[in-house]
């Protein structure tokens, strides 16, 4: 599904799942995808992996549609609201649950400035930086809070502590008075046309695939190898599998063996090459070495799930590491950096 074929009311139902997941995030698809068929995850991850941006009409529509399946179903005895609600508090993280449902909306529509979360900062100032600063503070007020510190850090310095000020003083503003605002805002989007939101398809499906068990990569991959191999070779450019570790440099590698536990370092190493135990034992202490050997000795049949789950396991600790700065890893065919 090319992103300029995105058109809200003709997608069809793979299509409108591929958009939800990709909004949702990684961690609600890949629980997700652990409870799907294999061919319901094949064609549903073919999409998601060609979406590179959705446009701001499409992600509100498959939201709202999603919303109303569930308040709109007299056959469950749940509410859909409730129900939303438990899902994404659940497996987002507070930001991403408040851009959520400001997308869909606190009732039936959709909440004032809704659009505006999936703006770029610097859109969004170029938009509003000429409003009066009670109309910006207004607007920034409604905003998911990391959105509104993005803007309030671009906005010019002789009216962020006055914009700040009027934010704090806010207390009850005149509904119609809001929805003319908000009218007039999207008007100006519009006009600028930057009401999208961008996506990498790819990055988040090699994400994805990198959390799920081997038999369904494989499965995922080779299907799409078979429809597009550039983007099978894409996807896996992307992932970062275990056996990656032996790329990364020995002081990185250290850093990632001091976040693990000995059990899951163990187990994990069931199915590694002699190539990459050799990197762990020459990356320990003469003494945790000895140890780890040990343990590998006396350890009996592990489940080949659990095996994989360990490795996953190592794999996010390398990448939080990475996301910290302390580490550098880089995925099959990216450039490796050592000292």
């Amino acid at each position: 599904m090319a992103t300029s074929e995105i058109n809200p009311s003709k997608l069809t139902g793979p299509q409108k799942a591929a958009i939800f997941l990709l909004s949702m995030g990684e961690e609600f698809t890949t629980s997700l995808f652990k409870s799907l068929d294999e061919e319901s995850i094949k064609t549903v991850g073919r999409y998601m992996s060609e979406i590179s941006f959705i446009p701001t009409e499409a992600l509100n529509a498959v939201m709202s549609e999603f919303l109303r399946t569930f308040q709109g179903n007299t056959n469950l005895n749940v509410s859909g609201r409730e129900f939303l609600e438990g899902v994404v508090t659940r497996s987002l993280d507070e930001k991403t649950a408040r851009e959520v449902f400001r997308a869909i909306g606190t009732h039936s529509g959709n909440a004032p400035f809704s659009g505006l979360s999936y703006l770029p900062a610097d859109n969004l100032v170029r938009i509003i930086k000429g409003e009066h600063p009670q109309t910006i503070a207004l607007i920034l007020s409604y905003l998911p809070q990391g959105k509104a510190a993005e803007i309030l850090n671009l906005l010019p310095e002789e009216v962020k502590a006055d914009i700040a000020l009027r934010i704090v003083r806010i207390t009850q503003v005149p509904d119609d008075l809001i929805r003319e605002l908000d009218e007039a805002i999207r008007s100006d989007v519009s006009k600028v046309g930057v009401a999208t939101r961008k996506f990498d398809g790819v990055d988040t499906l090699a994400n994805i695939l990198n959390e799920v068990d081997g038999n369904t990569e494989e499965y995922v991959l080779s299907h799409i190898e078979n429809e597009d191999s550039d983007l099978a070779d894409q996807i896996r450019q992307k992932m970062f599998v275990f056996e990656d570790l032996l790329q990364v440099d020995d002081r990185s590698f250290r850093e990632i063996l001091q976040n693990i536990d000995n059990q899951t370092l163990v187990k994990a190493l069931k199915t590694a090459s002699e190539d990459l135990k050799q990197k762990i034992f020459s990356n320990l202490s003469e003494r945790a070495s000895d140890m780890l050997r040990e343990d590998m000795e006396v350890v009996g049949p592990v489940r080949l799930k659990e095996v994989e789950e360990c490795q996953q396991g190592i794999i996010r600790a390398a990448k939080r590491l990475e996301a910290d700065g302390k580490i550098v890893l880089g995925g099959k065919g990216e450039e490796i950096f050592v000292e």
